[in-house]
């Protein structure tokens, strides 16, 4: 499972301390049984508007899949070979 991002992380936060809040001022309970459902039930609808937050999409060369070559090697019967590395542009000249 991957781990959750800063907006996963803020967003469910969020929710759970404002869904108890106000299901705490609305319902006026007092009793601790009222009050441990009411958690419960914010903490799990904290954590579903935590995992419905979009994940980020990955941007660059290497964000529309496999494509070309690279998804020939992946079906091929010797698809546990090494993959080829990456090579990256360089920005800057090095100089020395």
């Amino acid at each position: 499972m991957p781990r959750p991002t800063a907006a996963q992380l803020a967003y469910g936060s969020a929710t759970v301390i404002v869904s108890t809040i106000a299901m705490l001022l609305l319902s006026q309970t007092s009793t601790g049984l009222g009050v441990a459902v009411i958690s419960a039930a914010a903490l799990a609808l904290g954590l579903l508007v935590a995992l419905t937050v979009p994940q980020p999409r990955r941007r660059g060369r290497h964000a529309a899949g496999r494509t070309g070559r690279a998804a020939a090697t992946a079906t091929a019967p010797d698809a546990h070979r090494v993959p080829e590395p990456r090579t990256v542009p360089a920005e800057h000249p090095v100089r020395l």
